[in-house]
C-alpha cells in the first residue's frame, strides 16, 4: 500500500462526514497557542496560518501555512499534549474537518490502529514541515545575502561621497587656476602681440568642433590648396572646419595655430573640469543617502545628473533628450536619479551589439502626471522576460541583454510605486520604451 493511497483513504474515511466539518471565516481563530485541543484538522478548502508568540517580547509570527489537502493540530494530537503549540487563523473563508481523541478506528482488523492507520499522516507532514523549513532556510540565506549585497552598495555610497568631497576640492582648484591662466594669457598676448589675440580667443571661445573623420579630410584640402605642411594643414582643419581660410591666419600661420592651438586647451581643460564638477554633484547626491523628499524638484535636472553620472556607458551611444517645460514635484532628487541610472544603463546594456545605439529620452506633463520615457533601439525583450523583468533577483544575459544594476529593476519599481506612479516596459523589433508615470500632487 503506497503513501498517497494510504492517504487517499484515510481522508475519504475520517473526513467527509458532514457532522464533523465545519466553516470558518476569514480571520476565524481556530487554535489558540497553549489552548486546549484535542483534534486533527485536515483543510477541505481555504488557507490558514500559524502563528508563534514569544513569550519573551510578546511578537508574533507566521511559522506556516495550511492549504487544501494539508493537515495542522498534529503535534497536539498525535503527541497527545492537547495543547496547541500555535495560533490558527483561517486566512480565508476555509471548509475544515476535523476528528477528535474519541474517534474509532475503522477496520482495526484489516488496517490496524488508529495511530498506525494515521502513520502515513504523520510521515507525510513531517516530510512536508521538512521541506518547508528547508525552503525558509534557503530564502533566509537569500534574504541575508540580499542584507549582505545592500549593505556592501551603502558602505560603497558613503566611501564614493567622500570621495567625491575630496574630488570636488581639487576640481575647484583646476577650474579657478584655469580661469586665472586664461585671463593672464589673454593680457598677455594683447599687451605683447595683439595680432595674436583673435587666434587665442577663437580657440577659448569655439575650441574644436570637428570629428576626427572630418580632420583627415578637409586636412587633404587645405594642404593641397594652400601648399602647407602635413601638420600645420591638420591643426588648421581643427580649428576652421569649413569655408576659405581668412588671410590674417596665414600671414604668420605658426603663430596662429600655437595661439589658437593654447586657446583651445584652455576651453578644453575648463569644459572638463565643469563637467567633472556635475558627476561629483552627482555621485555625492547618490551616494549621500539623503532620500528625503523636498518641494520643487525638477525632473529633467535628474535626468542631467543621471546622464552626468553615465557618461562612460554614453560615450558610443547617441543620447537625444527632449525636455518639456515641467511643474515641479515633491520627491527626493536621489531616488530620482537613482531611478534614470538604472534604467540608462540597463539600456546600454541592452544595445551591447546594436550597431547604432540610441537613447532617447522625453518629458512632457499629461493630465496632473510627468511622464518620462526612456526608449533604446536594442533588441526585443519577449514577453516571458517583460513579465519578469521587475521580479527581485531576476537577471539574463541572453542575447546581450542586462538588466537590473545590482539593486535592480524590482528597486526602481518600487521607488516609482512610492510615488503612487506607475512603470511598464513595451517592447518591438525597432525599439523598448520604459515608461514612468509620476502624480504631481
Amino acid at each position: 500500500m503506497n503513501q498517497p493511497k494510504a492517504l487517499k483513504r484515510i481522508i475519504d474515511t475520517y473526513f467527509q462526514d458532514p457532522a464533523t466539518t465545519i466553516a470558518v471565516t476569514a480571520g476565524t481563530e481556530v487554535l489558540r497557542q497553549e489552548g486546549y485541543n484535542d483534534r486533527l484538522y485536515w483543510v477541505k478548502q481555504g488557507e490558514l496560518s500559524g502563528y508563534l508568540k514569544s513569550a519573551e517580547n510578546g511578537l508574533s509570527a507566521q511559522v506556516f501555512v495550511v492549504k487544501e489537502g494539508m493537515f495542522f493540530g498534529v503535534h497536539s494530537f498525535f503527541a497527545q499534549t492537547l495543547v496547541a503549540s500555535t495560533t490558527v487563523v483561517a486566512e480565508k473563508d476555509s471548509e475544515i474537518a476535523w476528528i477528535d481523541l474519541s474517534t474509532q478506528a475503522v477496520e482495526p482488523e484489516h488496517y490496524g490502529s488508529l495511530a498506525e492507520q494515521f502513520m502515513p499522516v504523520m510521515v507525510h507532514e513531517l516530510a512536508t514541515r521538512q521541506m518547508l523549513t528547508g525552503i525558509a532556510a534557503l530564502e533566509k540565506e537569500k534574504a541575508l545575502q540580499k542584507l549582505y549585497a545592500t549593505e556592501q552598495m551603502t558602505t560603497l555610497g558613503q566611501l564614493a561621497a567622500g570621495i567625491a568631497h575630496e574630488l570636488n576640492n581639487a576640481i575647484g582648484v583646476i577650474s579657478s587656476k584655469t580661469e586665472n591662466i586664461q585671463t593672464a594669457m589673454s593680457q598677455f598676448v594683447e599687451d605683447n602681440q595683439p595680432q595674436m589675440t583673435p587666434f587665442l580667443l577663437h580657440g577659448i571661445n569655439h575650441g574644436q568642433t570637428i570629428s576626427s573623420a572630418q580632420v583627415r579630410e578637409r586636412t587633404k584640402v587645405l594642404q593641397q590648396q594652400y601648399r602647407l605642411s602635413r601638420e600645420q594643414a591638420r591643426t588648421l582643419a581643427r580649428a576652421l572646419p569649413q569655408g576659405e581660410v581668412p588671410a590674417n591666419w596665414l600671414d604668420d600661420i605658426d603663430a596662429a595655430l600655437i595661439c589658437w592651438d593654447s586657446g583651445r586647451d584652455l576651453r578644453d581643460i575648463r569644459l572638463a573640469a565643469r563637467h567633472a564638477a556635475s558627476i561629483v554633484r552627482s555621485v555625492k547626491q547618490l551616494g549621500g543617502g539623503d532620500h528625503a523628499r523636498i518641494p520643487d524638484v525638477d525632473i529633467n535636472d535628474t535626468l542631467h545628473k543621471s546622464l552626468a553620472l553615465l557618461q562612460s556607458n554614453l560615450r558610443y551611444v547617441e543620447v537625444v533628450l527632449r525636455p518639456a517645460i515641467l511643474p515641479p514635484l515633491t520627491a527626493s532628487v536621489t531616488e530620482l536619479v537613482q531611478v534614470w541610472v538604472n534604467l540608462i544603463k540597463n539600456a546600454c546594456d541592452a544595445m551591447e551589439h546594436t550597431p547604432a545605439p540610441q537613447i532617447e529620452i522625453a518629458t512632457r506633463s499629461v493630465k496632473n502626471k510627468l511622464l518620462v520615457t526612456i526608449t533604446n533601439n536594442g533588441p526585443m525583450i519577449d514577453e516571458v522576460t517583460r513579465r519578469k523583468i521587475f521580479n527581485p533577483n531576476f537577471s539574463t544575459k541572453k542575447g546581450g541583454l542586462s538588466f537590473g544594476l545590482g539593486l535592480g529593476l524590482a528597486i526602481v519599481q518600487r521607488i516609482v510605486n512610492s510615488y503612487g506612479g506607475t512603470i511598464v516596459v513595451k517592447s518591438d523589433h525597432q525599439r523598448t520604451t520604459f515608461r514612468i508615470k509620476l502624480p504631481i500632487t
